[in-house]
């Protein structure tokens, strides 16, 4: 214990975003490992949405639209995530969920390669990505073959001519594992298909770089690692190369190219705006945008390398202290494929976390046994780990915890 308090110690001493941390409102003596379920409210935020609410909609009202630039505002905010996801500009619309957004994206893919009948979906993906995948199939007459990341070579080398789009996540929201992007969309393209990330648990959380990548499309939340808040805004990215000829499902009036030309018929606005549906979500998206001056200044590469130092620390931690009373780390040891998160397997996991955030540390459980460890390098520390990891093991060690299963329906 004492080797690794001073090592924690160590590293946070010379943590050369440590800084960042005073961007965010943590609430005093609470330890928050969940901010990839849930970011925790950036300081700019508060100011933010008291002018929004006071000034922008009290005072000015209606004229905000144009006066306060609220109309364009999601793909201002789409402009601002296009920067930490490596998308230049007017690739990136922020606005609706991130099921909505996902039904968009798949459902263009689909169009964009009419005489191809399979749509390929990790069978250990998020479930709003498997639902998703299934509905639009059943919409536009596909078929839906669920292939895991490391058997996707092997299936396009037999069915690669008969597939249109393959949607995957860089990261396995369970255990944290990190795929190939690069590898998987050149694997998908050499056969002609199309791809799709689900961007969820990696945009703001390591340099993403979709424009270099060749990425055709991509969505992600607005709420886990950029801290938008509960229910934030999604965003959608559709490369500039497809912007000629996609077509999207939902023919909202926003999405118009002349959407106060109140016409009869729907004609698609150029570009990414037509991936626009109906009016916006001000005050989300607005919170969204202050949010995300948390980055300013900040290298996703050192991001990436505090992210690895918290979580080899955690692992760390979790053999010395953990796997003795039971724990099975799940999340990779090698840092080459290991996102920003620690997974751990126990068969009391539902009543271990409640236990854990009694004693204030906040961190989630996946059905049925897993308990995850976020880390975000803006504002985790490594004592923060250390210290999650101590308690866990005493709260183990006690019994201090009731191992009864979570009852349905209870957020986990």
């Amino acid at each position: 214990m004492t080797e690794l308090a001073e090592l924690a110690d160590h590293l946070d001493a010379t943590d050369p975003l440590a800084h960042v941390r005073d961007r965010f409102l943590l609430p005093e003596g609470v330890i928050y490992l969940d901010g990839n379920s849930l970011g925790p409210l950036p300081a700019a935020v508060p100011p933010v949405l008291e002018d929004v609410v006071h000034r922008q909609w009290g005072t000015d009202l209606i004229r905000s639209w144009n006066d306060n630039d609220w109309w364009e505002s999601p793909l201002r905010v789409g402009d601002a995530v296009g920067s930490l996801i490596g998308a230049a500009p007017g690739q990136v619309v922020a606005g609706d969920s991130t099921s909505v957004q996902l039904f968009t994206a798949l459902s263009a893919a689909c169009e964009l390669r009419p005489d191809r009948s399979l749509l390929v979906t990790d069978p250990e993906h998020f479930p709003t990505d498997r639902y998703l995948a299934d509905s639009v199939a059943r919409l536009h007459g596909r078929e839906v073959r669920r292939v895991a990341p490391a058997d996707l070579p092997e299936f396009l080398a037999s069915h690669g001519d008969r597939v249109a789009v393959i949607s995957y996540s860089p990261v396995d929201f369970r255990t944290g594992e990190l795929h190939d992007v690069i590898a998987l969309t050149s694997a998908a393209h050499e056969v002609g298909a199309l791809v799709l990330w689900d961007l969820c648990h990696a945009a703001g959380a390591m340099p993403v770089h979709l424009d270099e990548w060749e990425v055709d499309f991509a969505v992600g939340c607005g709420y886990k690692f950029l801290s938008g808040g509960p229910g934030a805004p999604a965003f959608l990215y559709a490369a500039a190369r497809h912007h000629d000829s996609w077509r999207t499902p939902l023919h909202g009036w926003t999405g118009h190219a002349e959407p106060f030309g109140l016409h009869a018929d729907y004609a698609p606005a150029a570009g990414i705006a037509r991936a626009r549906i109906g009016t916006p979500p001000i005050l989300s998206l607005l919170a969204l945008e202050a949010a995300l001056t948390a980055f300013d200044g900040v290298d996703l590469t050192q991001v990436r390398a505090k992210s690895l130092s918290l979580t080899d620390l955690f692992l760390r931690c979790a053999e010395s202290l953990l796997v003795p009373e039971g724990f099975d780390p799940i999340t990779p040891s090698n840092p080459d494929v290991r996102a920003s998160q620690v997974s751990l397997r126990h068969p009391h996991a539902y009543g271990l976390v409640q236990a854990l955030a009694a004693e204030g540390v906040i961190a989630d459980m996946r059905a049925p046994d897993v308990l995850r460890f976020g880390v975000n390098a803006l504002y985790t520390t490594h004592e923060d780990v250390l210290a999650a990891c101590t308690r866990l093991h005493r709260t183990t060690t006690t019994g201090a915890y009731d191992p009864t299963p979570n009852r349905p329906g209870a957020v986990t």
